[in-house]
């Protein structure tokens, strides 16, 4: 029996459009039905096995009509695969090894990285804004850590301009830095890093997702917390600062890793 596989990472508008990408291979060998089954097999939160059948239509390369699990994040990979003789299509997702947390966002299936900081969703707060405008416009690595000129930032962030717009971009930027998610680096251009040999050094704001053990699923609300001291990448080239390497050293009894610095215990509202 021939199959045809596809495996895709979902994107926000595939869950909120009810939607599955369907094999290129099965396209016009189906497109002449109305009714396509489409049979999700999932895991609730990598743990409960689960199997539901949703009648769907294809439509643009699509299949429409299928009604994702709302433990599902943007990112998540989805396996689809076309049972040529049967004319079925059955997706699911694989549940990871240890569930995650990717900066405060639990995943239990496995996912891309790079969709994941691609599909950031931008809060109300300032600097839920400016770290949205690096993961959306900046150049995002395999690992999902992103960077992006700081100068272009204001453009980008919507956060007012003249003085009053520089004042919050520079308090978000700050606090930014301070709770750790982004660091500042050289770079050139609007996404080059490391910096392009003979161009203008460019000041740039790097991103890497704090990836830990999740939290259970009844335990999620991080809306107001402290944050225990923990260590995060650093991109190629750079090292962390004395200071840093103080403070992990007399948080740890130890010496960071090449590559990382360590960002003390704080405060955070979101």
């Amino acid at each position: 029996m021939r199959t045809a596989t596809r495996r895709f990472a979902l994107w926000r508008a595939d869950l909120q459009g009810s939607v599955c990408a369907a094999p290129e291979e099965c396209v016009d060998h189906l497109r002449h039905l109305s009714k396509i089954p489409v049979v999700l097999e999932h895991r609730v939160h990598g743990v409960t096995a689960t199997r539901e059948t949703f009648e769907t239509s294809l439509r643009d390369g699509q299949f429409t009509g299928v009604v994702w699990p709302g433990d599902l994040r943007p990112g998540v990979q989805v396996t689809v695969t076309w049972h040529a003789g049967k004319d079925a299509i059955v997706a699911h997702t694989t549940p990871l090894d240890e569930a995650v947390s990717v900066d405060g966002v639990g995943y239990f299936h496995e996912y891309d990285p790079k969709v994941v900081t691609r599909e950031f969703e931008a809060g109300t707060s300032n600097w839920s804004r400016v770290l949205h405008a690096v993961c959306k416009n900046g150049w995002v690595f395999d690992d999902g850590s992103a960077v992006f000129a700081e100068a272009k930032v204001a453009a980008k962030a919507g956060l007012g301009r003249g003085a009053k717009g520089a004042f919050l971009l520079k308090n978000a930027v700050e606090q930014l830095i301070r709770e750790g998610y982004v660091t500042r680096v050289t770079g050139s251009g609007d996404s080059s890093f490391p910096a392009v040999e003979g161009a203008a050094p460019v000041e740039m704001l790097f991103y890497a997702p704090l990836v830990e053990p999740a939290e259970p699923p009844e335990a999620s609300d991080r809306r107001e917390h402290w944050v225990d001291g923990f260590v995060r990448k650093l991109p190629p080239g750079a090292h962390p600062s004395e200071k840093q390497v103080s403070l992990y050293h007399r948080a740890a009894e130890g010496d960071l890793e090449p590559g990382y610095t360590f960002v003390k215990k704080h405060h955070r509202n979101g």
